[in-house]
């Protein structure tokens, strides 16, 4: 049974995006001025993207790895699906426009429990303000460009805050997308490691690797029934990042996943088959040359003494 065949999940990603730093020297990832935003549905090829969210993690996280290449894999990232959504993904609500004040569950991002609605939106418009105002729960958000007109008509069915995500306006700071990312990949190593030397590790390791797991989670997406051929659970995804999340955590959760870290490259892949430990052919090549000349001076070395 495939719990996520029915979904409102449509995206909007932009064919350019730029970075940009505000007057503190924050960095923001935000569309470029004259990019041309496109609609589409992330989860078509889910697989692929919960893979390339991994890996741009995996890089991020390791400390060695220079921040220039950290950059630009966030940015590939960015480039081939859109921004994630904190806007959307952070509060209790996408709904939280039509709320007095907007509230938060624990996260890594906003320590506050609640704040006012048009302090919240500073954080995602450090540039280009929108031409927004709420007094209580009434507000009122004009447009004046014609494209992002046309997009919001598009996105119609969506809460205001996700349509307001998808405004060339908002950014987000290259410091969270990087906590994210790193976040992910190190809830995939965690779980891969810790089931690979299961048998190696005391009781204390163990448990210090699920306090670790119990850390990751968030808000979960909402869903509404549709009577079509029979009731029918449609998720409703109000962010990439609420997407990712839920559908990282079923491949990881399924006892039929094949999830695997490449034993030449150390990428993260969906094997074919249970003993796959190589991400393509090439890897597998350029590890039993490598391992060959390995050996080949480990005798040269035994030979000299």
């Amino acid at each position: 049974m495939n719990l996520f065949e029915k979904t409102s999940s449509h995206w909007v990603r932009y064919d350019k995006y730029e970075w940009r730093e505000d007057d503190k020297g924050r960095l923001y990832i935000t569309p470029a001025e004259k990019a041309k935003p496109e609609l589409y549905n992330p989860l078509k090829d889910s697989d692929k993207m919960v893979l390339h969210a991994i890996n741009t993690g995996v890089i991020c996280m390791n400390k060695d790895t220079d921040e220039q290449i950290k950059q630009d894999a966030v940015m590939e990232f960015i480039s081939s699906y859109g921004l994630l959504g904190f806007m959307t993904a952070l509060p209790t609500t996408p709904e939280f426009i039509t709320y007095e004040a907007v509230y938060f569950p624990k996260n890594h991002f906003i320590k506050q429990e609640s704040m006012a609605t048009e302090e919240y939106l500073s954080y995602f418009f450090p540039f280009d303000g929108l031409d927004f105002a709420k007094c209580g729960v009434e507000s009122r958000w004009n447009i004046s460009d014609t494209s992002m007109i046309a997009l919001t008509m598009a996105m119609g069915s969506q809460p205001q805050a996700v349509t307001m995500s998808f405004q060339r306006e908002y950014a987000e700071p290259y410091e969270w997308l990087l906590k994210e990312f790193t976040d992910w990949a190190f809830t995939f190593v965690s779980a891969f490691l810790y089931y690979q030397d299961k048998d190696m590790l005391d009781d204390m390791q163990k448990s210090l690797y699920r306090q670790g797991m119990a850390a990751f989670g968030g808000i979960a997406p909402t869903y509404h029934i549709e009577l079509l051929e029979k009731p029918t659970v449609v998720w409703d995804f109000h962010s990439l990042l609420l997407a990712i999340q839920m559908m990282f955590s079923f491949m990881l959760a399924d006892e039929k996943s094949s999830l695997k870290v490449c034993k030449h490259c150390g990428k993260v892949f969906l094997a074919s088959r249970p003993n796959t430990v190589f991400c393509s052919g090439q890897c597998k090549n350029q590890y039993n040359v490598y391992k060959s000349r390995a050996n080949g001076r480990k005798a040269d070395l035994t030979d000299e003494q």
